[in-house]
């Protein structure tokens, strides 16, 4: 049986291992692929210490410098899903969708989660030229541009605030009749002369060529539908957390991310941490992602010596 079982290879899984690797931890990081939800963005610009990289670059970087680490003490399973963790006797066991289990006396959870998806016609078709899903990484490319802001919630919100502060204008669509973030940040973020909020108001269709040139909306009440001219569309309509195979052995909120100690990263099943966006970390960006999963590491490392 293994020290640790890393589950999953964006930078929080990533940095884990290297730490892992340093900490001369006997070791399998499952990765079903690296970079996590970054991949997907053309120029990530606040990674720290690197002034911009696309996400696919990204996550290369992430993967060599696990493997240049690794050693004798790391062990990598790449390209295979974690479907179920369980106890296993004074540990745990890790089962995957290539028909493998692994075992270890701990377990790091950084399985990250995936954006909830824009489902109308053109989203797809456009994502990563006009359709975001990570307003930090990719705003700042459409400076001096109007956008649309998909989503009511804290995140809509604050995504709203970050683009006012370089766009031309923002519109923001909640296809109900309340907003659902904070009135405190509403009201905040609606006061900027340069923000339109649309209540009771969804996207209908994506339009373009090449890239975004707009989007149709549909008043819910009264069906009525116009067409905004928008180049940028951030979505975010939430995420979800790649926590399936955990359900029944960690303890979870209403929206299936792993309940986590701050302090530690440490859950309330003793041997088990998690860190990134499959937690209820308050906000999730790759920077704290990786930071929390090395605080995790610190404490993993402290738990093992002293048993």
């Amino acid at each position: 049986m293994k020290d640790l079982i890393i589950i999953g290879g964006g930078p929080a899984g990533v940095a884990a291992g290297v730490y892992a690797a340093r900490k001369q931890l006997t070791t399998t990081v499952i990765a079903a692929e690296f970079g996590g939800q970054s991949t997907v963005s053309e120029g990530i610009e606040n990674w720290i210490g690197t002034i911009r990289i696309p996400g696919t670059d990204l996550a290369k970087s992430l993967k060599e410098h696990l493997f240049a680490y690794k050693g004798e003490f790391v062990e990598i399973a790449e390209g295979e899903h974690v479907t179920k963790l369980e106890k296993s006797g004074e540990g745990f066991k890790a089962t995957t969708d290539a028909g493998k289990s692994y075992e270890a006396r701990s377990v790091l959870v950084a399985s990250g989660a995936g954006r909830r998806k824009l489902d109308i016609p053109g989203a797809a078709q456009f994502e990563n030229k006009g359709v975001v899903y990570c307003a930090s990484c990719d705003g700042p490319l459409f400076s001096g541009q109007d956008v649309l802001v998909v989503g009511g919630g804290n995140a809509g919100f604050e995504t709203a605030s970050q683009l006012l502060a370089y766009t031309k204008s923002v519109t923001l669509v909640h296809r109900s009749k309340d907003f659902a973030a904070d009135a405190i940040t509403v009201n905040k973020v609606l006061a900027h002369p340069n923000m339109i909020g649309l209540p009771n108001t969804q996207p209908i269709e994506v339009l373009g060529e090449k890239f975004v040139s707009g989007v149709v909306i549909e008043n819910v009440e009264t069906k009525e539908r116009t067409i905004l001219p928008v180049t940028g569309v951030f979505v975010e309509i939430g995420v979800i957390p790649n926590t399936d195979f955990a359900k029944g052995l960690l303890p979870m909120d209403k929206f299936g991310r792993v309940i986590a100690d701050p302090r530690n990263q440490k859950t309330s099943v003793e041997g088990v941490w998690a860190a990134g966006d499959c937690t209820d970390e308050l906000y999730h960006q790759n920077n704290i992602a990786a930071g929390d999963a090395v605080k995790a590491l610190e404490d993993i490392y402290i738990w093992l010596k002293a048993r």
